[in-house]
């Protein structure tokens, strides 16, 4: 236990939960006491499926009806006074009836919440105004007109640009930084004494996600609150916390402050926590080191074309443009804007920028899953080069087997109504690829590649964990053996663990079966973990582009280097600098940009090739020398 130094908000004593299943009761929660003190913050650290949610959930009083406390306390004390001036004694919600006035009054009253996915936790058919201002009103009553004027502070307060519009707008509207940013006016808006910010950047970009963490941070200032942070991130974790307890199935094994916990890690569980974490440090060749590493089973038959067209074109992208909502005479939303870019056989090429970039849609335009308005995909192929946006019906339908994708979502990507079996089979039916036992045979051949056992085969997705259902994921994408697959996220929803579990099979299937990859995400760790060059899109466009080591080493583009700047990494010694001032538009805002890379002298932006392969979205009058630091 932890020596109390500071007045505590919450204290947990000998806590376990269990959930009735089958008329038997699961303990998923074993014995576990940590506290949180006034006005810091505490990390509650570990794996999905580790206990976290669970106990934030018992603090709340919100288990569900199978879930049961079985020993233990939860013993919140209150800062705030009676009106006569005593200290509030502590009170026990392990012991309070869960709909009752007491814990309802404690819940979004006094102890705030922010849930984990911001989209599934607004009501889509209320405004934003709406909810926020119901939960002032169910705590601290205000006339109707009042209430919106301190609806409307508490958004600005959160970061809304303009508070009075944001109030009327949908959450459908908004994208997932200010949904988030609006789960942090609910909590907030009756100033808690505790804040529970359950995984609340884990579906961010990382400029966004410095945005939330500083407002996090500013707002537990202003209000004194103290804030129970959860999350699997071990980046967040030591740029937030003072103070860090790590969970494993159920139980702590380790806690202390962070300096000591980061610095003098004692448990084997922590040090492979910590070791599962991409770094910018990391040398060629060096792996992650996953807690439960399972090597796929690739027998040795290396694709002899393959091997002899490593390094030639694989894909070429040019000036590809789509439009969203404009009609035939124009306007519309630009998503992509006049893209173009080339891939390698054998290389993976990493696609990154902030979420509403265009990346996601270049990777649906090259495999024909939306239409380009304009410009070129040219797929080289076995038999020569295959105009992809030129294709018809029943050619599309051949060519598909040469390009396939892993989606972002292992849970919305895989039917609830199909088992393992059929998920992975459906390809090789819809393309006609031999019968039943030939199928079934491949099916298991493609576990075995994906580290599962093909015992599993019967089994529907709710049965796997987010881990092993991507890793379905993949063996579907490889059942019609392509040449080029695009992976759109592939880990962003997947702990620090699983991660490092699944970009390391990419890695041995990429070497093992010659493959390609298109790798898109907002995550610049993994990216730089995956690939080997590197495109970074902003507004639709490729500002730059350049080898992952030229990149990283001497980012010219000023979005590049807010992105960079934007990486919060495990390591006490690099920490975020929540000072820099940042812009409510993101790292792409272009007023933060310098005038050579808006264009506003005349000459309109052009690709300024750099050397090396090193290009750069700039002012076309401008000359090389303007834009590389002496």
């Amino acid at each position: 236990m932890l020596a109390a130094v500071t007045p505590e908000v919450l204290r947990i004593e000998d806590l376990r939960i269990g959930f009735a299943l089958h008329g038997q009761l699961d303990e998923v929660v074993k014995g576990v006491s940590f506290r949180v003190p006034a006005g810091r913050t505490v990390a509650l650290v570990g794996e999905s499926g580790s206990g976290k949610t669970v106990i934030s959930r018992a603090v709340m009083g919100l288990l569900p009806p199978n879930g049961v406390i079985t020993e233990g306390r939860i013993l919140f004390s209150d800062p705030a006074r009676k009106p006569n001036g005593e200290a509030k004694a502590p009170l026990d919600i392990a012991g309070l009836p869960t709909d009752g006035k007491v814990i309802r009054h404690l819940r979004g009253g006094r102890i705030g919440m922010i849930f984990q996915e911001p989209m599934s936790s607004l009501s889509p058919v209320h405004t934003i105004g709406n909810q926020v201002e119901e939960a002032l009103q169910l705590h601290r009553p205000h006339p109707h007109r009042e209430a919106r004027a301190v609806t409307e502070r508490m958004l600005e307060l959160v970061g809304f640009r303009e508070p009075q519009r944001a109030y009327d707008r949908y959450p459908f509207e908004l994208s997932g930084g200010l949904r988030q940013r609006a789960m942090l006016a609910m909590a907030l808006i009756c100033h808690p004494a505790l804040l529970i910010a359950d995984e609340p950047t884990t579906a961010l970009d990382m400029t966004i996600q410095a945005q939330v963490l500083k407002l996090m941070k500013e707002l537990q200032q202003d209000i004194g609150m103290a804030i129970l942070l959860i999350t699997h991130d071990l980046g967040v974790v030591a740029n937030m916390a003072e103070e860090v307890v790590v969970i494993y199935q159920g139980a702590i094994m380790e806690m202390g402050t962070v300096d000591d916990v980061f610095r003098d890690p004692r448990h084997p569980y922590l040090k492979a926590l910590l070791k599962a974490c991409p770094r910018f440090d990391m040398p060629d060749g060096e792996r992650l080191v996953a807690l439960r590493d399972i090597p796929p089973v690739v027998p040795e038959r290396p694709d002899a074309y393959r091997l002899e067209t490593c390094g030639a074109p694989i894909l070429t992208v040019e000036n590809l443009r789509k439009t969203y909502g404009g009609k035939k005479n124009g306007g519309g939303v630009i998503a992509v804007d006049d893209v173009s870019f080339e891939i390698r056989r054998g290389e993976c090429m990493g696609l990154v920028g902030e979420s509403g970039s265009g990346k996601t849609t270049v990777g649906n335009l090259i495999t024909r899953a939306r239409a380009a308005d304009s410009g070129s995909i040219t797929f080289h192929g076995r038999n020569g080069p295959i105009d992809v946006r030129a294709l018809g019906k029943d050619a599309l339908r051949a060519f598909r087997p040469c390009m396939q994708m892993i989606f972002q979502d292992p849970v919305s990507s895989l039917s609830p109504r199909m088992t393992v079996l059929d998920i992975i089979r459906e390809p090789m039916i819809i393309q006609g690829r031999g019968d039943s036992d030939w199928q079934k045979e491949r099916v298991i051949e493609l576990m075995r590649f994906v580290g599962l056992d093909p015992r599993f085969l019967n089994r529907y997705p709710h049965s796997f964990s987010g881990g092993q259902r991507q890793r379905i994921g993949i063996a579907r994408a490889l059942a019609l053996d392509p040449d080029l697959i695009i992976c759109d996220e592939p880990v962003s929803a997947l702990d620090v663990s699983v991660q490092a579990q699944v970009l390391n099979l990419l890695k041995d299937l990429q070497k093992a079966l010659g493959l390609t990859y298109l790798f898109v995400s907002h995550n610049l760790a993994v990216v730089h973990y995956m690939a080997d060059r590197i495109a970074v899109m902003a507004r639709g466009r490729i500002v730059e582009m350049a080898t992952r080591d030229a990149l990283f080493a001497n980012p010219v583009h000023p979005y590049t280097k807010n992105l960079l700047k934007s990486v919060l990494v495990p390591d006490l010694d690099q920490r975020f600098d929540f000072e820099i001032p940042m812009s409510a538009g993101g790292a792409s805002d272009p007023q933060i940009w310098p005038e050579a890379f808006r264009g506003i002298n005349g000459g309109g932006l052009a690709p300024v090739d750099l050397g090396g392969g090193h290009i750069v979205l700039a002012d076309r009058d401008c000359v090389r020398s303007d834009l590389v630091p002496a």
